[in-house]
């Protein structure tokens, strides 16, 4: 019979030695001798149960268990065993951490639950999604862009087709990204299983056959990213809505697409599915991005509507029922009917299977768990990054989180400064944002200046045939210092880095107009919005300095 020698540790007298041998040797298979005053026990099994099993039998008697010659806090302080970290997750944030662990030296254990590696981002998330919000933009020009001489066309669109390039770019991204780096990283093992904690050293991975397996570490980083979260609205739980997951692999288009939600998510899909030719109907609880500059929704409304795109604004869903191929909605402004309903509102972290509680770790809302500027739970050695925490939910926050995690988790003492964090929509304009919008600033107590410039003042969106948008840049009356910057326009996500290293370098608005812009450009829209800080920009020749 298998030995396996465990240390056993919170044992007070003999009393609690004979108390952990026999609840040892209650289960099935396991023959248990424990000694009090060597902290030992010797288990013979017959391999019914695991360590896992073991381990907790010993957590549920009242003392905590550690596998002989197993790494765990705190270390031995050996020189020639490597710090071992266990990361739950293998996203942006986990694989970020993992690369980094292993440059410092330290021994990695990856845990993932899913069928495929790579999280969020390039397997449903980021990658999928500009795949299809291109080849819907493409549809979209052929029959509106505004160039004379140039016959409209409309195209025949076969989605199944889309879908597959898509998945196979994906393929691609995930195995270049992610798989290739398991296989070139001899420090870094994968384990597939569901974690849990059993206390605040060990984790129980249940592999996919439901065997068991303990991990125990110095550190732990729990990446285990977020879902899509499902608003409790009558009816809609049993009805095949999608979710963007769903969305993005359907080879289906739909005839009329209900958008439940007006954040990201929702708009960047509900405009997609509109060039590709469905009607759509958005139903938005505020407005549409209501946490963003005002004119940024307004305007971005004002879009849509003019592609056709019908927008309720306000509305609240009373009740959704599915019958016969058909979505009926009923709402506060009426009812609403479509084939296809799409639920993004919001996400939700995957932390309710971790049991977090068992280690201590705090949570706040929607699961998410708190974490300081160097990632630090309210666990000394636990640390946690990406959209399982309270930071915001896009992936390059995650991947530097991880980053950073892995360097104090290695001893270093590094911290996510997020207070200059550029974001991007990907509608068509885009919409685009850094710092703080002049309401924000205000409500804070500063004192400040803003100026919003129309695109029909920058020559290079005249040039493209397409002024819809703005540029606005907020700064503090005092000192000039620029605060914040917001966006509508065609090629926001490229403009707005300029903004955020202006603001990173805390120039002026006298300093940003001064600067050299290249000409026929659209960054020069942030050149000429500074100058209507002091000038008529109108008044001015082109590419005037």
């Amino acid at each position: 019979m298998p030995v396996i020698n465990i240390h056993i540790t919170g044992m007070t007298c003999n009393g609690c030695a004979s108390h952990a041998e026999a609840t040892l040797n209650a289960l099935p298979g396991v023959q248990a001798q424990v000694s009090y005053d060597h902290a030992m026990a010797r288990v013979e099994t017959t391999g019914e149960v695991d360590e896992a099993r073991l381990l907790e039998a010993i957590e549920a008697s009242g003392y905590h268990g550690k596998l002989e010659n197993s790494d765990e806090q705190p270390r031995s302080g050996d020189a020639n065993s490597p710090l071992h970290i266990a990361i739950v997750g293998t996203g942006s944030a986990s694989f970020a951490a993992a690369i980094k662990a292993a440059e410092q030296g330290a021994r990695v254990t990856l845990i993932e639950a899913a069928e495929v590696i790579g999280g969020t981002c390039v397997n449903i998330g980021c990658v999928p999604s500009k795949i299809l919000i291109r080849g819907a933009t493409l549809v979209h020009l052929q029959t509106h862009h505004g160039v004379e001489g140039l016959p409209f066309n409309t195209p025949v669109i076969d989605r199944g087709a889309m879908v597959r390039q898509q998945q196979q770019w994906v393929d691609k991204l995930r195995h270049a990204k992610y798989e290739s780096i398991l296989d070139s990283q001899p420090h870094i093992e994968l384990i597939r299983g569901m974690a849990r904690f059993l206390n605040r050293n060990t984790l129980i991975v249940t592999a996919p056959d439901g065997s068991e397996k303990a991990v125990h570490a110095d550190r732990i980083l729990l990446a285990t990213g977020a879902s899509a979260a499902l608003p409790k609205v009558p009816g809609l739980k049993n009805t095949p809505y999608w979710t963007s997951t769903q969305a993005l692999l359907s080879e289906r288009l739909p005839q009329h697409l209900i958008v439940l939600g007006a954040s990201v998510v929702a708009l960047e899909l509900a405009q997609a599915f509109r060039h590709l030719g469905a009607t759509v109907t958005i139903l938005a609880r505020s407005t549409l991005l209501s946490r963003q500059d005002e004119a940024l929704g307004e305007e971005l409304k004002n879009v849509f509507e003019q592609e056709g795109i019908t927008i309720l604004s306000h509305t609240r869903v009373l009740k959704v029922h599915h019958d016969a191929g058909r979505f009926v909605v009923q709402t506060t402004e009426g009812g609403v009917e479509g084939d296809q309903l799409l639920v993004a509102t919001g996400r939700s972290a995957n932390t309710a299977a971790l049991d977090l509680d068992k280690a201590g770790v705090q949570t706040e809302a929607h699961g998410r768990i708190l974490v300081d500027d160097h990632m630090r739970t309210s666990v000394e050695h636990i640390y946690a990054a990406g959209d399982c925490t309270n930071q915001p939910q896009y992936v390059y926050v995650a991947a530097a989180a991880g980053t950073r995690a892995a360097i104090n988790m290695t001893g270093g003492d590094a911290t996510l400064d997020l207070s200059v964090l550029p974001t991007v929509v990907f509608t068509e304009p885009q919409v685009a944002s850094v710092g703080l919008s002049e309401k924000q600033a205000r409500d804070q107590g500063l004192d400040v200046a803003s100026r919003k410039l129309d695109l029909e003042n920058v020559p290079r969106a005249l040039a493209n045939f397409d002024t819809r948008g703005f540029i606005k840049l907020v700064a503090e009356k005092h000192t000039g210092h620029i605060i914040g910057c917001q966006i509508l326009a065609s090629q926001a996500g490229e403009i707005i880095q300029s903004a955020a290293l202006a603001m990173r370098h805390h120039m002026t608005i006298e300093e940003l107009a001064d600067q050299l812009f290249p000409y026929l450009t659209m960054v020069e829209g942030l050149k000429l919005t500074a100058q209507t800080f002091s000038k008529d920009v109108s008044q001015l020749s082109c590419c005037a300095g």
